[in-house]
């Protein structure tokens, strides 16, 4: 059997998932680096058939896409089909967006926040996703479960405060470290309450002050979890 070319496996795509070119570099986007991208002439080049990407594009492509580099290449002819992405759940009514993870967050004891990327995931909402800036974090730790577990990433929206009772990432004692807890305020005090009560909270006050980051609005357990 005659090797698909790129072109081929690029229009596929664009033809299963109805998409058109705009949307492939909207999803291979957050893969780039600062000396890899794919510009609008490199795919147009790529989906017809003028040229095939080199391998560090080619993997961009494949990372954004959610299919195999052999795939993609035309090599893999055990299927007649480009496999289905497992982490998309392609239904009217919800809305996929590409969000960045920053670091770990820890649900215990709180660690040094890290403020470079570490990746990006696709999170689908039901409906439109909710407006703002959107982010992720890694949960550590044991404090805020049985709601949130250890190892899951929770979809943050940037807002420097939220409403008693509510769950917040926050910057604690001069923004070098951050936790998840809920938030509760009493008096002039905040305090960072866990929901697991083996834990104890944290008290912010004039000598131990703290940020609010961001509102908790939605977790994924780790697939950890589930095996």
């Amino acid at each position: 059997m005659e090797r698909k070319s790129v072109g081929q496996r690029l229009r596929t795509i664009m033809s299963e998932r109805g998409w058109k070119q705009k949307d492939i570099l909207d999803e291979v986007k957050p893969f780039f680096t600062q000396k890899t991208k794919i510009s609008k002439t490199d795919l147009s080049q790529y989906v017809n058939d003028k040229t095939e990407p080199r391998s560090d594009k080619l993997y961009i492509l494949a990372k954004g896409l959610n299919v195999s580099e052999q795939w993609l290449l035309g090599f893999d002819d055990s299927e007649s089909k480009h496999p289905t992405p497992s982490n998309i759940v392609y239904a009217e009514g919800l809305e996929r967006v590409s969000i960045p993870i920053l670091g770990e967050i820890a649900c215990g004891d709180p660690i040094t926040a890290q403020e470079n990327i570490d990746g990006y995931t696709e999170i689908a909402f039901e409906g439109k996703a909710p407006k703002g800036t959107l982010f992720a974090l890694r949960c550590k730790g044991h404090s805020m479960e049985p709601t949130i577990p250890d190892g899951s990433l929770v979809t943050i929206r940037e807002q420097p405060t939220v409403e008693d009772g509510e769950i917040a990432a926050v910057l604690v004692d001069h923004d070098s470290e951050a936790t998840l807890k809920r938030i509760k305020h009493q008096g002039n005090l905040v305090m960072l309450m866990p929901d697991n009560k083996e834990f104890d909270p944290i008290i912010l006050d004039k000598d131990h002050p703290g940020r609010i980051v961001g509102k908790a609005i939605m977790y994924t357990a780790s697939l950890s979890e589930e095996d």
